[in-house]
């Protein structure tokens, strides 16, 4: 496939900046909430027949140049034996978090096909019905988050309990590391053998740590992930918060960064002497009237400058109370003025 998304992660010229957003399938669409109507969030995500089509309805309603599977980061955690529930008002909830090294130890890697074969199938049922010259991309939480969802249980504020164990318990930390890398590695995996043509990996709450924690506790586990998962279709990483951290991050080996919008776009770019980028436009700003919409995305390809390699996304995901009538504005906006 030779679509502008794809030759954007090479850093190839495209007719147009490509366009796609994190989170596009979400509460903010009427035809998510009547897709899921009563289905528990947990069998939501795991139901190949609804996540294909919360998939699909998002790239056909908003004309965006990339797909991004319907899943969340957490269920794969489910099969190595955390009880996760979904709860209103709350959100991702772990009944018993990993509070030390016997929990750690208890934990499971089973292989990714008998875990977690729900992302295979729904991948195919996607792409049976996606346009042939859209591609999809898959996605994984990155070890840290996903150590960090496990430890603390639910949202965190101070990420007392996760560095509680990387200071005070920091081979349990590492073993936990290295069973998730392990674990994620398959995952990805099995997403690309059934057909994904990119990989983004969702390091949400990263941005918490410093330089220096994120060297020491973080980024040789990442590097090992990045090395087992690089080289066969491109791989995104994504953080927020993590402007002290971009350098760091891109040294363990992702084709790409994506950036959240407090991330100065073209001055990292050029720092890094990365060939692409994704981001970073403020998703509040969808919020907002659509000359404000269009300020923003106007003042983000004015930046990028037309640089073969730039794909427009937001900092972050969209919020619910975002009105669906703006994001399709954005996108066709985006498409439209960069391609003059």
């Amino acid at each position: 496939m030779n679509s502008a998304f794809l030759k954007a992660c090479r850093g190839e010229p495209t007719d147009y900046t490509p366009i796609w957003l994190n989170r596009q399938a979400g509460r903010y669409m009427p035809e998510y909430h009547a897709l899921k109507g009563d289905t528990p969030s947990l069998r939501f995500f795991t139901t190949p027949e609804l996540a294909a089509r919360a998939t699909l309805d998002a790239q056909r309603i908003l004309g965006v140049d990339a797909a991004i599977v319907f899943a969340d980061l957490l269920p794969m955690l489910v099969p190595m034996g955390l009880n996760l529930d979904y709860k209103p008002g709350v959100g991702p909830v772990f009944e018993r978090p990993l509070a030390g090294e016997a929990d750690v130890q208890r934990l499971a890697v089973p292989p990714a096909e008998e875990a977690t074969p729900y992302i295979g199938e729904t991948i195919k049922r996607t792409l049976a019905d996606l346009p042939r010259d859209i591609p999809l991309i898959g996605f994984a939480g990155a070890p840290f988050t996903l150590a960090s969802y496990a430890i603390e249980g639910q949202g965190s504020r101070n990420y007392l309990r996760v560095k509680r164990m990387m200071y005070t318990a920091p081979g349990a930390w590492h073993r936990l590391m290295v069973k998730l890398v392990d674990a994620i590695a398959g995952y990805v995996a099995l997403q690309i053998d059934s057909g994904v043509h990119a990989i983004q990996l969702f390091d949400s709450w990263v941005g918490c740590l410093s330089l220096a924690d994120y060297n020491r506790y973080v980024r040789p586990h990442t590097e090992r992930l990045m090395a087992h998962i690089g080289g066969r279709v491109p791989v995104i990483y994504f953080g927020t918060g993590n402007g002290h951290l971009v350098d760091a991050m891109f040294a363990t080996g992702p084709d790409l960064l994506a950036l959240d919008w407090r991330t100065p776009l073209a001055a990292t770019w050029q720092r890094l002497g990365a060939k692409a980028v994704q981001g970073n436009m403020d998703p509040v700003a969808l919020c907002a009237d659509r000359a404000t919409v269009a300020a923003h995305a106007q003042a983000l390809l004015a930046e990028a400058q037309g640089r073969a390699g730039h794909i427009f996304n937001l900092g972050h995901g969209i919020l619910p109370t975002t009105p669906v009538d703006n994001v399709k504005f954005l996108v066709e906006f985006v498409q439209r003025e960069s391609g003059r």
